[in-house]
């Protein structure tokens, strides 16, 4: 019949794309992952570093690894534990592997310069703090394109752009949401954000112009969270509920955003489908916190527009999920995305590949990809400026840099000389003890602070070296 022969098999090369997990010594062990209820992924990924938040007692913390670093993570391994209650989310700087940001309970979003080497102790002090939002930060994502640009959202509705290379506050977006944010998405070259929230709706925001451009009602009629994210084109992808209860996604188009371009369901679970994106293949990974599975699809031009891919199937349910950013990618076994599976008490690096016979680097599935340099300044971005993200051959694969240090300017915050005028009484003070005397022992105490700090990055090198031999060399 006429009917049968229009069921070609759609021509792509991700139709075979395999996920396997790493062999066991591969893995990050004995990491006691949060146990805090909220729907973020728990875990960020960069070609340096693992970061994942943890348990603590009392404060926040998480512990950053170096990606090579798997095995049984020491008991002692250092935590960076700044905040005062659970942090909730975790972000890497696209534009600087050694700097990551952190929201939190405490109300704060805290930045932090991340050495190359183990440190020997916690890491306390964080390069800044950001303090502008009255509830718990439950998102954070730095800005894809615009140098030091970073957005968090709190429970406050708010939603606030920071200039973290001077600490301030660039713009704060209050009137938007009458209810608590699920989470924030940029498009690729960060002149949008969309955003999902308890009321319901979808919106798309033009940050700079503090304006809702569309928006759109109940996208999935359910009552549990949406999720949505920016994927080619300007469309929007969302994850959320069936009035049954069955978990759905759909494509949307900005420029009518009434009807779905595609709309699917899944299956009754009752776990929130994180989605995760990857523009360079055009295919979205869909990841259930509590699920034991992954489900990727690809999403094309052609009806029915959303092709499920695959299924990885494994035992063990998910805690969180971190996503590596195609540059860290091996491109000599043709990965196409890694995931690090969080569990109770391990992470545990998934691969995705295309199998291919040749050895060759395979450009079809390597397209020039984001790479670590911003594209603008924050200033500029604020002006009003855009640009597309500066982008590099994975041709001979990606070698992460040895990075530049963050450094905060604070602006117009006053001097911190004390203010002229009448000598200040010396009561709690022996009045005998000079100006200049002080000063020396002042740069007394500098100069031990820099001794201490050599001599604890010279144990933290010959440790990590006897690491090595003791493990057999790297």
């Amino acid at each position: 019949p006429p009917a049968m022969s229009r069921r070609v098999v759609r021509q792509s090369k991700f139709r075979h794309v395999f996920g396997q997990p790493v062999k066991a010594d591969q893995m990050y062990e004995d990491i006691r992952v949060s146990k805090v209820t909220c729907d973020s992924s728990f875990c960020a990924v960069n070609p340096k570093f693992v970061a994942i938040i943890v348990e603590s007692g009392g404060g926040g913390a998480f512990i950053v690894l170096p990606l090579a670093k798997t095995g049984r993570v020491d008991k002692n391994h250092p935590l960076v534990t700044g905040h005062t209650a659970p942090v909730l989310d975790i972000d890497w700087c696209p534009h600087n592997d050694n700097v990551i940001a952190s929201a939190s309970e405490d109300t704060t979003v805290m930045v932090w310069q991340i050495p190359d080497y183990v440190p020997v102790r916690n890491i306390t002090e964080p390069v800044v703090t950001l303090e502008g939002h009255s509830k718990r930060v439950s998102i954070i994502s730095w800005h894809p394109t615009a140098r030091n640009v970073l957005l968090s959202a709190g429970c406050d509705n708010l939603v606030i752009l920071w200039n973290v290379g001077t600490g301030e506050m660039l713009l704060a977006l209050d009137d938007m949401h009458t209810d608590l944010i699920y989470n924030v998405g940029w498009n690729r070259n960060g002149s949008l954000l969309v955003t999902t929230c308890k009321d319901k709706k979808v919106r798309v925001i033009d940050p700079r112009k503090q304006q809702i451009i569309a928006e759109k009602t109940k996208p999935h009629d359910g009552t549990r969270p949406i999720r949505a994210i920016f994927v080619a084109d300007g469309k929007i992808f969302t994850t959320g509920f069936s009035r049954m209860s069955e978990r759905q996604l759909g494509l949307w188009d900005l420029k009518n955003f009434e009807e779905p371009i595609a709309l699917q369901e899944m299956d009754t679970s009752n776990g929130v489908l994180l989605p995760f994106y990857d523009a360079d293949s055009s295919i979205v990974y869909l990841c259930g916190k509590g699920d034991s599975s992954i489900r990727y699809f690809e999403i094309t031009d052609e009806a029915p527009y959303v092709h499920y891919l695959n299924t990885y199937s494994s035992k063990e349910p998910q805690r969180g999920m971190g996503f590596m950013p195609k540059r860290g990618l091996d491109v000599s076994k043709c990965e196409i995305a890694r995931f690090f599976k969080l569990h109770e008490r391990k992470c545990e690096p998934i691969v995705m590949t295309v199998p291919r016979k040749s050895d060759l680097f395979q450009d079809d599935l390597y397209p020039d990809t984001p790479g670590p340099e911003p594209a603008l300044e924050a200033d500029e971005w604020l002006s009003g400026k855009d640009a597309e993200p500066i982008l590099i051959s994975l041709r001979d694969g990606y070698v992460p840099i040895k990075n530049r240090e963050l450094k905060v300017v604070k602006k117009n915050i006053l001097d911190s000389k004390p203010p002229p005028g009448p000598r200040r009484s010396h009561s709690t003070c022996d009045s005998d003890f000079s100006q200049p005397a002080l000063e020396e022992v002042l740069e007394e105490i500098r100069a031990l602070k820099e001794t201490v700090q050599a001599q604890e990055k010279r144990i933290s090198d010959l440790e990590n070296k006897l690491c090595q031999f003791t493990n057999g060399t790297d």
